[in-house]
């Protein structure tokens, strides 16, 4: 199997890194543009395209040190990766929808379009910092190079995009991707006891297991408990983390885990995450 060159390995953890909401430059759409339904994360519900209550004019967040203990958990989960900024000043060019009310709506459908294209990049950009053959790796390259530059279209283009033929090949690329490196970095284990996906483990007790290398794609975690774990190579990509307990589990080179997978776990000082991947603050 040949390398990534460094070059192109680099640079694609760069990309995957600069991934970082920029809320001083948005504004508000996660707050606005989407739909809440009030649950156990949501203290409201809040249809979409309407602000919540608690932003503020300047788009700040009236209630932000206290998210958490005033029922709004699911904002401090919720991650767009920096497409909010690349809407509200790339697509729109800095025009404000509270001032330009004719833009509000096609900023607001706009928004979860972008979210989801970031979320794409994020890993595609991972997939390429990893060792796979000469093919794949050209695959990813242009795949990536698409990608960003659908970004940079402007509104009424990126509402026509059809996101579910877009998904097709990059699902196909990132699952090419997953299963290389798994095989190669993995040695010894059982391929069949590897393939977990879509695995029902919610409230399962797993604590200290080596489960590296396991493909846990769509799986469900809910509350399971992942202390001391050992989680390395492990594919996420759609798994619910929700409560899960990742005391002490080293993800340290787990695959395509998200920061809104980690926010809504349970961790501490001694989980060890990707570089990509902030810690939590409620964590602390």
């Amino acid at each position: 199997m040949s390398n990534v060159t460094n070059r192109d390995s680099s640079v694609s953890i760069n990309i995957r890194e600069s991934l970082q909401a920029d809320c001083q430059n948005c504004f508000g759409l996660c707050c606005t543009a989407l739909n809440i339904v009030a649950s156990s994360d949501f203290a409201i519900n809040k249809p979409a395209g309407s602000p919540c209550p608690n932003l503020r004019e300047n788009y700040s967040c009236h209630i932000h040190s206290q998210l958490r203990e005033t029922g709004f958990k699911g904002c401090t989960v919720f991650d767009c990766l920096g497409a909010g900024q690349q809407v509200s000043q790339v697509t729109f060019q800095g025009q404000d929808w509270r001032q330009s009310r004719e833009h509000a709506d096609k900023m607001f459908r706009v928004f979860p379009i972008m979210e989801q294209l970031y979320e794409m990049i994020a890993y595609v950009a991972e997939a390429l910092s990893y060792q796979v053959d000469h093919d794949l790796s050209g695959q990813l390259q242009a795949e990536l190079e698409l990608l960003q530059q659908t970004t940079e279209l402007d509104a009424n283009a990126l509402l026509a995009l059809d996101i579910v033929a877009i998904r097709v090949p990059v699902n196909a690329l990132l699952l090419q991707t997953s299963e290389q490196v798994r095989q190669h970095r993995i040695k010894g284990k059982n391929s069949r006891q590897l393939n977990q996906r879509g695995a029902d483990w919610m409230g399962k007790n797993l604590k200290g297991k080596d489960l590296r290398g396991t493909d846990l794609r769509g799986g469900y975690l809910i509350a399971a408990n992942l202390q001391d774990a050992n989680l390395r190579e492990v594919d996420f990509i759609g798994a619910d983390l929700r409560d899960a307990n990742l005391c002490g589990a080293d993800l340290s080179t787990s695959m395509f885990l998200t920061q809104m997978q980690i926010n809504a776990a349970q961790g501490d000082r001694y989980t060890k995450l990707p570089t990509y991947i902030k810690r939590p603050a409620h964590w602390q």
